[in-house]
């Protein structure tokens, strides 16, 4: 395999070796299209960098300078000459679309005299100076790290002197003076000269372009995206021959979509700017036309345009990105790729496309990101306005959607502040945040806090009520006693305003307006297709009546996991809660378990009526004590939470075991569950509930349970004179009931995995310890790709539940298995569900239609 392709030699469906640029480039030159001549040094040339301690392959500046010369064949320019100079850009290109994730240079070749070169070649000395000062900015900052606020301060100092208004205003003596002083930065910076030889131009760059592969921006990318070596394994890099849209008022420079990419529509959509290069429209370095004025503009030029896009639409089936150069009115393309769109541009293109008999339905619903669907359901940053506003951090987007509000640090103050005026907008401001923070969140817009992960506390309960929401926000520092918060130099105070944006993990000052998405009329029609062809089940993780009406309305057949100690996390509630927990004795717990009864008892009846017709999974309490102990300075409150305290309280007294030393918690729940069913019988209901046990590892502690059980359904059946079909199940979410399923599925009717505990057991991490402590540290030194608590780590725990799932089914092969942790609205997860036969998976409501599409597309796949 060769280390480099000329553009017209790669093959072009060879994505993972040539990068999608480098394919696009292929492609397009062997269709004919208007592409200037280069090469592609590979994505293998790239690993072996990185295997060789950061050093280029000894013989690769070789075959580079062999192919530089193969480009002055089919130009006619020259590399390093002070007649007819030959440029290039250095651009990278990975296998998966990152834009802006790694580097690129453009005027590569230019020097003290090959600038002079170009500026009488072309008969215009204001553009070839204009391309110098471009090329040094753009070396030095990624070459040499320099910032780019300090050639700013020069352009500026440039425009002010001469009194222009943009850069394409300057006059060459103002450039020549830019390109002095851009050099001396370098300089100072570098403390060596600023590199003249082409050639050490071209190895410094290319370097860089393989550097920024691990660069922290596209680490971060590649994490956020979930972009595995399997799918991007390194960066290609791409030398092209430059051409230029500042060359004049007869050039530009732009960025098309082929449709337009936020609302779906069949229209070209994109900027571009005249007597400009390509970073001025895509780092937006001056304000852009909208990319219809160019048929007035430049009539020929745009008809180019357009049939290029549609044949380049047409060629890939896919609504494509596209950058393009007019050069002196010679048009060239640049690149092109399949487009990233807005939830609601991806819902429609995918049903325009079936109705233009472009794809089939099956293709339409693979081309979609399953993940981002969930945009369509939760408000968003008004993008027009939030370039007014100042970042002030950056954490890890945890829960989809935009809220701005006043910040408040306090849980009761949020609550009292709220109820004292219910229009109030607060941001729920914390370090981390425990189940007692809860009623905190019901009246908050959102909740922000600096520590913890995508699987977080906050990050768990935000997502299953559809609020957005922030963790891991490592530079602020959050001061409770003084009611504020720091970062970057900037302080928040209790009563500031702030905006979080869950999609993307920023936090900004002030409230950003933000705008309800629009739901495309293609969205029902996706999601019956998607409903179709799924095998899998999707059911909701639902703990209250609201939760459950709106799961059915987002597409939910069922409830896989209703948490009944989430039922008393609203304020009004959790004190019973605390008091069952405090019990001393069976009487003073029997006497609080009287209250809690009727409240259970009457959400059970509004959940299996809101699901009337599909099977409620309904799990009996699995509290972590520690999390509910009140925090007080009473003396006997103290000593009785200091008697429940637990050196390891994940793995303590909770589930079943509660259930076998305090009996009457579960013997109180399973009747209400009866009672709530009796109820509904009789009002000709067809109500569905399944009771799950926790915890469980042994089939000694799940017939003790299981004893219990049965003496409530024998009562509850002799006292309405009717026989109840409610199953009786168990989850898997310790690694002994895994190897031991055979066992289980003698008693459990039914499985269910709990994966988030079950993730923990098999690394014996601590969810939010390791995400807040190593887990990122884990990731750069490429020990982990992936969280294991955002997608199924199929090796370990997915070879478990094969496990788990083959002895289950050898005792009851119809038996019906489950997933209910937050990996159940996971597309990856999903997918691996799918190829391990599990039944259904259960996710929050608002992922409801992303589990609906990613089930569908596992299906799909498979066959």
């Amino acid at each position: 395999m060769k280390s480099i392709y000329a553009f017209e030699d790669a093959n072009s469906k060879n994505r993972m070796l040539l990068g999608g640029k480098g394919a696009g480039l292929s492609e397009m030159t062997r269709l004919k299209l208007p592409v200037s001549s280069g090469f592609t040094i590979t994505t293998e040339v790239c690993n072996n960098y990185y295997k060789n301690k950061k050093r280029l392959p000894k013989n690769l500046m070789v075959e580079v300078s062999k192919n530089i010369s193969k480009i002055e064949k089919k130009t006619g320019k020259k590399w390093n000459s002070s007649v007819n100079p030959l440029l290039v850009s250095v651009r990278s290109g990975a296998a998966i679309s990152m834009p802006g994730m790694m580097d690129t240079i453009l005027n590569l070749g230019l020097n003290d005299q090959t600038v002079l070169g170009l500026a009488k070649k072309t008969n215009n000395p204001r553009f070839a100076w204009d391309s110098y000062r471009r090329f040094i900015q753009l070396f030095g900052k990624v070459v040499f790290g320099v910032k780019d606020e300090k050639f700013d301060d020069v352009l500026d100092a440039a425009k002010k002197k001469q009194r222009a208004k943009d850069d394409s205003e300057l006059d060459v003596n103002s450039l020549k003076r830019i390109v002095t002083e851009y050099k001396k930065i370098c300089e100072k910076h570098t403390k060596r000269k600023f590199p003249t030889s082409p050639n050490e131009q071209l190895q410094l760059a290319i370097e860089a372009v393989f550097k920024s592969w691990m660069g922290e921006r596209a680490i971060v990318y590649r994490e956020k995206n979930k972009i595995s070596k399997d799918i991007a394994n390194g960066t290609a890099v791409n030398v092209q021959t430059m051409v230029f849209g500042n060359m004049g008022n007869d050039s530009a420079t732009g960025v098309v979509f082929t449709r337009n990419e936020t609302d779906g529509t069949n229209e070209l959509s994109g900027e571009y700017l005249i007597n400009a290069q390509g970073e001025d429209v895509v780092a937006g370095i001056r304000t852009g036309k909208a990319i219809l004025k160019l048929r007035n503009e430049m009539p020929k030029l745009y008809n180019e345009l357009d049939k290029a896009c549609k044949k380049l639409e047409t060629h890939f089936r896919e609504v494509q990105d596209i950058e393009f150069t007019i050069e002196q009115g010679k048009f060239y393309l640049l690149q092109t790729r399949a487009a990233k769109m807005t939830a609601f541009a991806w819902c429609k293109t995918s049903v325009d496309f079936v109705k233009e008999k472009f794809i089939s339905k099956n293709k339409a619903l693979t081309r979609i990101p399953a993940e981002q669907l969930e945009e369509l359901l939760h408000p968003i940053i008004d993008k027009k306005e939030v370039k007014k506003f100042v970042k002030l951090a950056k954490g890890i987007n945890a829960a989809p959607g935009a809220a701005n509000g006043i910040a408040v640090f306090d849980v009761r103050r949020a609550i009292d502040m709220c109820a004292a005026n219910p229009k109030l907008k607060i941001i729920l401001v914390r370090k981390v945040t425990k189940p007692e923070d809860v009623p905190a969140f019901f009246p908050s817009r959102g909740i922000l806090t600096s520590e913890g992960g995508k699987s977080s506390h906050a990050a768990l309960v935000a997502r299953s009520m559809g609020k957005p929401c922030v963790v891991g926000c490592g530079k602020l520092k959050v001061d409770y006693e003084r009611k504020k918060c720091m970062a970057d130099g900037i302080t928040i105070r209790e009563g500031d305003p702030i905006t979080i944006d869950g999609s993307s993990g920023n936090v900004f000052v002030g409230e950003v307006p933000t705008i309800k998405p629009k739901i495309p009329m293609e969205w029902p029609i996706l999601l019956s297709w998607a409903q179709k062809t799924k095998r899998l089940g999707v059911r909701a993780n639902a703990d209250t009546p609201d939760d459950a009406k709106r799961a059915r309305k987002y597409g939910a057949e069922g409830i896989g996991l209703c948490r009944t100690e989430r039922m008393f996390n609203a304020a009004d509630r959790q004190g019973i809660f605390v008091d069952m927990i405090m019990a001393r004795d069976v009487n003073q717990r029997k006497e609080v378990l009287k209250k809690l009864l009727p409240l259970l008892k009457d959400d059970f009846v509004q959940i299996l009526k809101a699901m009337e017709g599909y099977k409620v999974t309904i799990r009996l309490f699995d509290p972590p004590l520690h999390e509910f102990l009140p925090s007080s300075k009473n003396k006997k409150v103290l000593a009785r939470a200091k008697e429940l305290e637990e050196v390891n309280p994940m793995m303590g007294h909770r589930g079943v075991r509660l259930g076998i030393t305090y009996p009457e918690i579960y013997e109180m729940q399973i009747r209400a569950v009866f009672e709530a069913t009796a109820k509904l019988v009789k009002k000709k209901i067809d109500a569905k509930p399944q009771i799950m046990i926790p915890q469980v590892g042994s089939i000694e502690e799940l017939n003790h349970i299981k004893s219990i059980y049965d003496n409530v359904k024998s009562d509850i059946e002799k006292k309405y004179r009717t026989k109840f079909k409610i199953n009786f199940g168990t989850m898997l979410e310790v690694v002994r009931a895994c190897l031991t399923s055979d066992e289980l599925a003698k008693t459990a009717e039914f499985f269910s995995f709990g994966t988030n505990d079950l993730t923990q057991a098999v690394f014996s991490f601590s969810r939010e310890d390791a995400e807040s402590k190593f887990l990122e540290e884990y990731k750069k030194k490429e020990i982990l790709e992936i969280s294991p608590f955002q997608s199924i780590d199929e090796n370990g725990v997915g070879n478990l539940m094969n496990i788990a799932v083959s002895r289950g089914r050898k005792i009851k092969s119809d038996l019906e298995i489950g997933i209910c942790g937050e990996h159940g609205g996971d597309p990856d997860s999903i997918r691996f569900c799918h190829s391990a036969d599990i039944s259904y998976v259960s996710a929050s409501p608002f992922r409801i239609p992303v589990a609906i599409v990613a089930a569908a597309q596992a299906a799909i796949n498979k066959k």
